[in-house]
């Protein structure tokens, strides 16, 4: 009960014009709402399938806790959390990644496309992270080497590897393979635009003069549709294999 005074109380801090707070506390609602989804159906499908559902679920948990420390962060300090948004993203890219092996492990993939998107999401992230936050003076640097790593990550899903297994795979899994790589294309676009967008003074040198605010809030509605999107593919695959 003190528990659920507490959040009340809090909630009554959002002003009715804190846009960024609000899309903070819906984001962390829905994903933590997806999780629970994504948990309670574990039973209901073929054991093949169930470390993708389950891998779902951590995704959009482990965005949900971080959600709510960037709200109280937003709520106390007025700034973007982004050490918070980047240690979600090096957390739940790489485990959206990990989903493209599990599903493709029908067609035989092997574990060292698993690691291979997990590296360069990896480095994608990290040198985000280096550009935006620690050297931003040296921000089109690390920006190219983070843009770099995830034009790697598209080819391979698009048209490397990934993409020749899901071929081979057809049916539900190359459908399911095709929507997740868009959305990789399209849905996690929104990343290295904001950074461009984003970065103190222009990147290239044009100060495009975007409100720092106003990339939080579309990071946040990109990131609750990436992730829970990301797993409701995953379980509608599943449910389709399972029957």
């Amino acid at each position: 009960m003190r528990t659920f005074m507490y959040l009340m109380a809090d909630v009554s801090k959002i002003a009715n014009d804190d846009y960024v707070g609000f899309t903070f506390f819906v984001g962390s609602m829905a994903m933590m709402a997806a999780s629970a989804f994504f948990f309670l159906s574990l039973s209901q499908f073929d054991k093949k399938w169930r470390t993708s559902v389950l891998v779902s679920g951590l995704i959009t948990f482990i965005a949900a806790v971080h959600y709510f420390y960037m709200r109280d962060y937003w709520d106390a300090f007025g700034e973007s959390p982004t050490f918070f948004r980047y240690v979600d993203w090096v957390l739940t890219v790489p485990l959206m990644c990990v989903e493209f092996f599990l599903i493709l492990r029908v067609a035989g993939a092997k574990k060292s496309l698993m690691w291979k998107l997990i590296f360069w999401s990896v480095v994608m992230l990290v040198t985000g992270y280096f550009g935006e936050a620690v050297q931003p003076d040296l921000s089109w640097q690390w920006g190219l080497a983070s843009g770099i790593a995830y034009f790697i990550i598209v080819y391979i899903i698009w048209f490397g590897e990934a993409k020749k297994l899901a071929t081979s795979a057809g049916g539900e899994v190359l459908k399911a393979h095709n929507i997740l790589c868009w959305f990789v294309l399209v849905g996690w676009a929104i990343y290295p635009i904001g950074y461009i967008l984003g970065t103190p003074g222009g990147l290239f040198g044009f100060d495009f003069g975007v409100d720092a605010s106003f990339m939080d809030v579309v990071y946040n509605i990109g990131d609750a549709v990436n992730k829970i999107g990301f797993g409701l593919v995953i379980f509608a695959l599943a449910t389709k294999s399972s029957k």
